[in-house]
């Protein structure tokens, strides 16, 4: 049980420090703060070659596009901390959540053990959408 206690607690603090920061693409948006709760856990930074790379929303859009999509953008930083694909999301799970068809309208996602929390302007929020793609990181 203490287990449980300190992996909610983890999740909880992160929330909690990442709302503090203001939205900034390329630094704090909805697929860097995946990156930034695998730092958190102790990871180095799957996406380093992303951070700063963009500095707009339209940026963030050139770069999906790039990577035919978020899944494959997101896999491929995940695959450099060993993350493992998953089907059953548990709290602390990233993902990809939303269209699988429209790649502008899919969102990087960590599950708080109920729903998908997606990175917004003003913080976390949670969002109703498709799984995509899960990963245990």
């Amino acid at each position: 049980m203490a287990e449980l206690v300190a992996a909610d607690d983890l999740l909880d603090g992160f929330l909690a420090d990442n709302n503090a920061r203001a939205w900034q693409p390329g630094q704090v948006d909805c697929c860097m703060v995946l990156a930034d709760w695998a730092m958190w856990l102790g990871h180095e930074d799957p996406a380093a070659h992303l951070r700063g790379a963009y500095d707009s929303d339209d940026g963030f859009r050139q770069i999906v596009a790039v990577h035919q999509g978020a899944v494959p953008l997101v896999a491929s930083c995940v695959a450099k901390i060993g993350g493992k694909p998953i089907t059953a999301p548990q709290r602390g799970t990233i993902g990809v959540i939303g269209s699988p068809i429209n790649i502008h309208r899919q969102f990087g996602a960590i599950h708080d053990g109920t729903a998908w929390l997606v990175r917004m302007h003003g913080g976390f929020g949670r969002m109703t959408a498709r799984t995509l793609a899960a990963w245990k990181i």
